[in-house]
């Protein structure tokens, strides 16, 4: 397996860590009914934290799309380096942080935090047409 196919794997674990931790916040602040419920109108029922951490797990999402096509393109495209390998692993380092980051309302660190990820996948995607 590439560096770059390992590093969507780790990324793939820290989203399912993100949904569980997530989904206990919810549990803890509302009971199990809150996990297996419609979940309608939970904003006001939760803790600040619960809710950050749904915030980042969105984030998480809308963020996991970009770096699979990264992967993608330099996988297909035979462009995989030592450079592209880094910066995979640097988008995960960052997803990694970047979850206890919004958790824990580390400003302005999650944003810079958010920055790195975000560049290391833009990074991966030029690196494809070179």
């Amino acid at each position: 397996m590439t560096p770059e196919l390992s590093a969507l794997a780790a990324t793939v674990l820290i989203h399912v860590v993100t949904v569980f931790w997530s989904q206990r916040a919810l549990e803890a602040d509302i009971g199990h009914d809150g996990n297996v419920g419609t979940r309608e109108n939970l904003d006001d029922r939760l803790s600040e934290r619960s809710n950050r951490l749904r915030r980042s797990l969105a984030n998480h999402t809308e963020n996991i799309g970009p770096f699979i096509i990264a992967v993608l393109l330099v996988t297909l495209t035979d462009t995989a380096s030592s450079f592209t390998a880094i910066c995979a692993w640097t988008y995960v380092a960052a997803r990694a942080l970047y979850v206890p980051a919004y958790a824990f309302a580390w400003v302005p660190w999650r944003s810079v935090i958010f920055a790195i990820g975000l560049l290391a996948t833009v990074s991966m995607i030029v690196a494809s047409f070179i």
